[in-house]
């Protein structure tokens, strides 16, 4: 292993020391305790002298904590964190294939990918048990240093490459923090609970930054179970954020688990139903705040989904209604980015959200889009979850639709006759499937090419009840 390299020692003058906050201020929790600033510098520093000369390095960590440790030690050495959108040895092939020399560090089994199944020593860097220590200076990195490549999630196409650098989160982060403020009291500093993924940006903007850039502190894991996300909110001894998904949230109401007192909920990755948003404040007595952003821009809005429609752009941010979407430009963008989003801006300068570019439906010269489908076949009273989408690629000009649900109760003639209450009949989807679950990824998320797999097999395959 070769040691820390020039690019660490000899920072630029946008290099602000790292991370932010006091040295015996918390960074981490979990039941065994706090992590002081301190201690994760020194074992950033540690990490780093001992990572293999490269350009980049996929960061496969699950443990939050131990990401935050490889992805400030990557960016120590000036290494790029490359973040696939998901961990399969697919996903990490087509990434390293885009960036060869890049080698994986994770902090569970081999990722085996191609390159790791050759030479697992030479290609995996596996994150020991207990991690070692090393004093010294400050950690800095420069804000013009790329630090990350995130991808998008491949539900609408093929994932595709953004690389952010330091002074374009700082800038965001401190946008995030200033708009999610109000949910905690004056000087106190949040406690992350995250069930997303670190690698996903939502993930990154929220549970990686914030505590990087702020003072605020993170929960090592990622609960997933309700029962998990309770014990993990226990743990924290301050203002609890909760970091979470439409899923979750609906996975949390559904059960009886009791949380203890929240500074608030956050939610993005998916549409946050107002009802839903409205049921979660009453249980769990905190405002549920939506975030809007991509891969692309990073958050730059939000909204409380229980009582507003309209989501507010951030200090600074530019949004310009066009034909194909929205072009939107801000401070942490080093330029203006176009997304397939559709929006009708209002005249208090707030917007409102009216479906994707690709989800926008013509038939028989009547309108429609695939969310507010999808919107529909939620609101069914017992439909645990659903999905309505194009059977055909959007350049096949053709707008076949079909959808997909999961329910205890309901047959396939009683959701297709609840729909008819509430759709026009050149929308209803066909066909429509009853399934045991949906294909969600680890943000909930629906890859389009994982739902037509699920078609196609549930053509075939009795619903497991």
């Amino acid at each position: 292993m070769a040691a820390v390299s020039q690019h660490s020692t000899q920072p630029g003058p946008m290099a602000s020391p790292l991370p932010a906050g006091g040295a015996g201020d918390a960074f981490a929790f979990d039941a065994a305790g706090t992590v002081a600033r301190a201690t994760f510098a020194s074992q950033v520093r540690a990490l780093a002298a001992r990572l293999p000369e490269a350009g980049h390095a996929v960061n496969l960590c699950e443990d939050r904590y131990r990401f935050l440790v490889a992805f400030c030690a990557a960016a120590v050495r000036g290494q790029v964190n490359l973040l696939p959108p998901t961990r399969t040895r697919a996903a990490i092939d087509e990434v390293r294939a885009q960036y060869p020399g890049s080698y994986c560090i994770g902090d569970g089994e081999a990722c085996g990918c191609d390159a790791a199944l050759a030479d697992p020593a030479a290609h995996f860097v596996h994150l020991p048990d207990v991690l070692p220590a090393l004093d010294g200076a400050p950690l800095r990195i420069d804000d013009a240093a790329v630090v990350a490549i995130g991808f998008t999630s491949g539900s609408t196409g093929a994932p595709k490459p953004n690389a952010k650098t330091l002074g374009s989160f700082r800038t965001s982060t401190a946008q995030n923090f200033a708009a999610l403020a109000g949910l905690w009291p004056d000087g106190a500093m949040p406690q992350v609970v995250a069930t997303v993924p670190p690698q996903h940006m939502y993930g990154v903007e929220l549970s990686v930054m914030l505590p990087l850039l702020t003072g605020a502190a993170v929960h090592r894991d990622r609960p997933f179970f309700p029962g998990d996300i309770a014990r993990a909110l226990h743990e924290a001894d301050g203002a609890r954020l909760l970091v979470t998904t439409p899923v979750h949230l609906r996975a949390l109401l559904a059960s009886d688990i009791a949380l203890p007192p929240l500074a608030g909920i956050v939610s993005a990755t998916a549409p946050l139903p107002q009802a839903l948003a409205a049921e979660a404040e009453a249980r769990f007595g905190c405002e549920v705040r939506e975030t809007f952003g991509s891969t692309e821009t990073c958050i730059f809005a939000s909204r409380r989904t229980a009582r507003d429609e309209a989501w507010t752009p951030f200090p600074g941010v530019q949004l310009q209604p066009r034909p194909d979407g929205t072009r939107v430009g801000a401070a942490h963008l080093a330029q203006p980015v176009l997304l397939a989003d559709v929006v009708e801006m209002l005249d208090d300068g707030r917007f409102v959200l009216r479906g994707r570019q690709a989800d926008l439906l013509e038939i028989a010269g009547k309108r429609g889009s695939l969310a507010e489908l999808t919107r529909r076949l939620l609101e069914i009273p017992g439909v645990r979850d659903g999905a309505v989408f194009q059977l055909d690629d959007e350049a096949a000009g053709v707008r076949r639709i079909a959808a997909a649900y999961a329910s205890d109760t309901l047959d396939e003639a009683a959701v297709r006759e609840a729909l008819r209450r509430s759709v026009d009949p050149v929308f209803l989807p066909r066909p429509l499937r009853r399934v045991a679950s949906l294909p969600r990824n680890e943000t909930g998320k629906l890859p389009r090419e994982a739902l037509l797999r699920l078609l196609q097999r549930s053509e075939n395959e009795p619903i497991a009840r």
